[in-house]
């Protein structure tokens, strides 16, 4: 394992145990291949900490403040930390097969998502590191989670390689089936986004069923139907879905038959959530607005924030007097005042009158060290307009 030394006063940020080494903090006296292992020390050679070298602005993700081997033993140890911390949370449960089982820098795993489905474990590499590594991963899972893991998918990460998946072990097949509040999902896992599912909304979504008994429900960027479907468990009247993709909106049409829901009650649309905004003439009790990311780095971060104006005034504008939204941003670079601040000016803009009746956020099984606050990147509101 190679040595790379911080500058003078560049290893407080370690020493508060925060996981990343910026680029302008190195010291580099030697080539370093992407992905590669290193010991991070400080100008005197006190050791700091073990993490994967990328050439990128983060230089060193570190996955150990410990001087220790990574071997098979430290991956085992990793994950059996994870698993105990989601079996305290009682996942998975009879109810619920999705979780997350490793989130990144909230498990010291930095560059490294793992989520469970059913008995089938989705990797996520986030670093050129942890790509590398992922084989190596999957065979401590087989120790840690045992004869309830049958199939491990590793998700290719689009700096390393084509976007796509490959099946380290086990079955590879189309559709994977699994369950959320004893909702059944038959999800496409190798080709889907993210890891096939967006895992972090799971507690927004029941709390959306609690909003939406009786009532009439849109659901933009709706991916696999995952809102639509806890709206109509709990008795909405009508639910629209609306995404861009055909692929997504055929995925919420088989989950939608699945669970034998009357399509009576379901109308799924592919086209852009703005263009349909800006067309559609129905007024809605309840709207969910769950974008991805509209900004993925601080130079986008202006943009964003203004397409979060945007669409937050839109949706505004047709909701009924009374009726609830639910909006989000995942966009890590927009923090919460940020979106906050956004949601404000759409109001201003839509000149309703709008109330803060709760704050949302990421789920337990996303947990966020205390030491790096920038893993607590899913926020959002649900608003009372009127």
């Amino acid at each position: 394992m190679k040595t790379i030394a911080l500058k003078s006063g560049k290893d407080r940020s370690l020493l508060r145990k925060h996981p990343w080494v910026f680029s302008g903090a190195l010291n580099l006296q030697e080539e370093i291949q992407n992905g590669e292992l290193v010991r991070v020390v400080n100008k005197k050679g006190q050791f700091l900490g073990i993490g994967h070298y990328q050439n990128a602005s983060i230089a060193v993700r570190v996955i150990s403040f410990n001087d220790v081997a990574v071997d098979h033993a430290f991956w085992v140890n990793a994950l059996r930390k994870a698993s105990e911390t989601r079996t305290r949370l009682s996942l998975p449960n009879d109810d619920t097969t999705i979780y997350r089982l490793v989130h990144g820098e909230g498990d010291m795993l930095t560059g490294l998502v793992i989520d469970i489905y059913d008995d089938t474990a989705v990797i996520q590499p986030h670093s050129h590191g942890m790509y590398l590594q992922a084989k190596e991963v999957s065979e401590a899972l087989k120790d840690v989670l045992g004869s309830s893991l049958t199939t491990c998918i590793l998700k290719h990460p689009s700096n390393v390689k084509d976007e796509g998946a490959e099946v380290l072990f086990g079955e590879s097949k189309a559709i994977f089936e699994t369950k959320e509040w004893n909702i059944t999902y038959k999800l496409d896992l190798l080709n889907g986004q993210k890891t096939g599912f967006f895992v972090d909304q799971r507690e927004n979504r029941r709390r959306l069923g609690e909003y939406s008994k009786g009532k009439k429900v849109l659901n933009t960027f709706c991916y696999n139907g995952g809102f639509s479907l806890c709206a109509l468990k709990a008795g909405a009247e009508k639910v629209v879905s609306i995404d861009v993709s055909k692929p997504a909106i055929e995925q919420t049409k088989n989950n939608l038959i699945a669970n034998g829901f009357d399509p009576e009650l379901h109308e799924c649309i592919a086209m852009d959530t703005f263009e349909y905004m800006q067309q559609n003439s129905e007024d809605f009790d309840v709207i969910v607005l769950d974008p991805p990311a509209f900004a993925k780095k601080i130079s986008a971060r202006h943009n964003a924030i203004k397409g979060y104006t945007r669409l937050n005034a839109m949706a505004l504008r047709q909701i009924k007097p009374g009726g609830i939204l639910f909006t989000f941003s995942c966009s890590q670079v927009v923090d919460k005042t940020l979106f906050y601040n956004a949601i404000v000016a759409a109001a201003i803009q839509a000149g309703r009158n709008v109330k803060v009746l709760e704050r949302l956020s990421q789920p337990a099984d996303h947990p966020v060290s205390i030491f790096h606050p920038e893993g607590e990147y899913l926020k959002g509101l649900i608003l009372e307009v009127n």
